[in-house]
């Protein structure tokens, strides 16, 4: 077997464990970097083949399968597919804010109030980014990316504190990235907390910062709840220190979370 898809067995044994629970569990991930290869245009992240078609077969067996992003919930919809969502499977965007049904997308009822805002930033940042920057607009946040500027770093930083300060916009780091977008008291970890509520057991797998809160929700279900829970780091070159300490298992890459989605189907 690769390595990136060798699960370490300490993870093989809290995998077999959830997988125990089926019925009863959650089985959630982040999308870029976890189920999509870091890429250095954002509009280019796809899922690796077999993704889409794990999260379906996980759906007809647990209690919940979902992925929780940062991508707006249209992009998850356009490249997870609509067969996930036929099959149950929740695609939450923008970190809560949206939520992609087959009615449509749903947006959280406190956020369209910030979409002026988001597209001020938007603006003033495309007029001024440098070469080779990246301007990422999701519709209810815009990323600036450096990754094929590094240069590009201070004016980013700059340009995210002045406007944060100004309109109220909350501003969140990533890899190689800062993030703008609203002010709403959702995050992955309150999405979370809300798709495992009432289970006996829950996965995340998470790649980055980002999912801390991810992570620290299950923390507190398996405290407060005594939910069996399984917090998984997505390993690689970017892959953030604090993250992987606060993980339970570290695999390789998308190729690794893949092999947890697989490894997740019951007999």
């Amino acid at each position: 077997m690769d390595a990136a898809r060798r699960i370490p067995e300490r993870l093989a044994l809290g995998l077999a464990t959830i997988r125990e629970q089926a019925g009863r569990a959650a089985v959630l991930a982040d999308f870029d970097g976890t189920l999509s290869p870091i890429v250095e245009d954002p509009a280019a992240a796809r899922p690796l083949p077999g993704v889409s078609d794990a999260l379906v077969a996980l759906a007809r067996s647990y209690g919940r399968v979902g992925v929780v992003s940062g991508r707006p919930a249209s992009f998850l919809l356009a490249h997870i597919g609509t067969t996930a969502v036929d099959a149950g499977v929740v695609l939450a965007g923008l970190y809560g804010l949206e939520r992609a049904t087959k009615a449509g997308v749903e947006v959280h009822p406190d956020a369209a109030r910030w979409r002026e805002a988001v597209e001020a930033v938007a603006s003033e940042a495309e007029a001024a980014a440098p070469r080779g920057a990246v301007v990422e607009r999701k519709g209810l946040s815009v990323t600036l990316h450096w990754r094929s500027a590094p240069g590009a770093e201070g004016w980013a930083r700059d340009l995210a504190r002045t406007w944060g300060r100004r309109t109220g916009l909350a501003v969140h780091p990533g890899k190689r990235s800062l993030e703008l977008r609203p002010s709403v008291g959702t995050d992955k970890g309150t999405v979370v907390a809300e798709l495992a509520a009432g289970l006996r057991a829950a996965c995340f797998m998470g790649d980055d910062v980002g999912d801390l809160p991810a992570f620290d929700a299950l923390r507190r279900l398996a405290g407060r709840e005594g939910m069996l829970t399984l917090a998984v780091a997505v390993g690689g070159p970017e892959a953030p220190p604090e993250l992987l300490a606060a993980a339970d298992g570290v695999v390789s890459g998308p190729e690794g979370a893949l092999a947890v989605l697989r490894g997740l189907a019951p007999a």
